[in-house]
């Protein structure tokens, strides 16, 4: 079964180079998203993010992945779509 890829979709054309403009640098904006999940992760857990915490980090971020490939794949069909 053949799905819609919703317009330009995935395909692998090469993008063009970025053009410099007046909004925020994305990587300010990342480090700040990053700090607030270090606080929510401590709220969460009661402890930040440790190596030899019982868990297995490579499932963790495989898992987490997994979710952000579907979000991914889902706004790029709803822009596409509109």
């Amino acid at each position: 079964m053949r799905h819609n890829n919703g317009g330009r979709g995935t395909n692998n054309k090469p993008e063009p180079l970025p053009v410099t403009n007046q909004m925020p640098a994305v990587w300010g904006l990342v480090i700040d998203d990053m700090k607030e999940r270090k606080r929510i992760g401590r709220e969460k857990y009661g402890t930040h993010l440790q190596p030899f915490n019982g868990r297995d980090a490579l499932v963790d971020a495989y898992q987490e992945a997994l979710d952000l490939a579907v979000y991914l794949r889902q706004a790029i069909y709803e822009r596409d779509l509109k």
